[in-house]
């Protein structure tokens, strides 16, 4: 018995130091992300002005013919005209051409959630690290306590405090990141599957009338 404890033992120990590093880790990606946002918002979010409604009057006035130039002079995302455009510039029949459409439009679906992988991954893994950071060093603790040894018990309970604040505070940052972007793109991503359910309508109109 007294191997396996001090195997155990010996194995959560040599958790405590990758534990630290990945919280350490952790805490410079929130910093990265916070940066990134901010440069997001600034840059991209806030010229994002899109009158929706007179965007669509304009499509269904000037028809098939005109979308292209319409979209590409709109205030859309760079991505949300490549794939608008893709499907305006796509020779194919109906069937094939909504296909592409819905393929673009799941492909932004994807670069969407690329985007928050690390945020979520963060907000939920940062909690799991803290905890751990904060179980391990409570071993060495409790046995300082039974020691007499109020220094290293104090070292120990400050490391388990300072690994549970790393982890909960970059889970809380993080989390919050991720719902900030998850509301503007699917506000992105809703404004792109209707503009292009407007110009498949276009493009089904002109193949009617020709």
């Amino acid at each position: 018995m007294d191997i396996i404890k001090d195997f155990l033992h010996n194995t959560g120990q040599a958790f405590l130091l990758p534990c630290i590093l990945v919280l350490l880790l952790f805490l410079l990606l929130t910093l990265w992300e916070i940066g990134s946002v901010l440069i997001e918002y600034f840059w991209e979010r806030r010229r994002v002005r899109i009158d929706m409604p007179a965007l669509l009057r304009e499509l269904h006035a000037g028809g098939a013919a005109q979308a292209a130039e319409l979209i590409e002079r709109s205030a859309l995302l760079p991505r949300q005209r490549r794939a608008i455009l893709a499907v305006l510039a796509a020779e194919l029949p109906g069937a094939e051409r909504t296909a592409l459409a819905q393929d673009l439009l799941a492909a932004e679906e994807r670069h969407y959630d690329r985007s928050t992988f690390l945020t979520d991954s963060i907000a939920k893994l940062g909690p799991m690290f803290g905890l751990l950071g904060t179980l391990i060093p409570l071993g060495p603790g409790i046995v300082a306590l039974g020691q007499g040894d109020t220094t290293a018990l104090a070292a120990s309970l400050g490391l388990a405090f300072d690994t549970t604040i790393a982890g909960l505070l970059a889970a809380a940052i993080c989390f919050l990141i991720s719902r900030i972007r998850l509301r503007w793109y699917e506000a992105y991503l809703q404004a792109t599957e209707t503009l292009l359910e407007c110009v498949l309508e276009e493009q089904r109109a002109a193949e009617e009338q020709a």
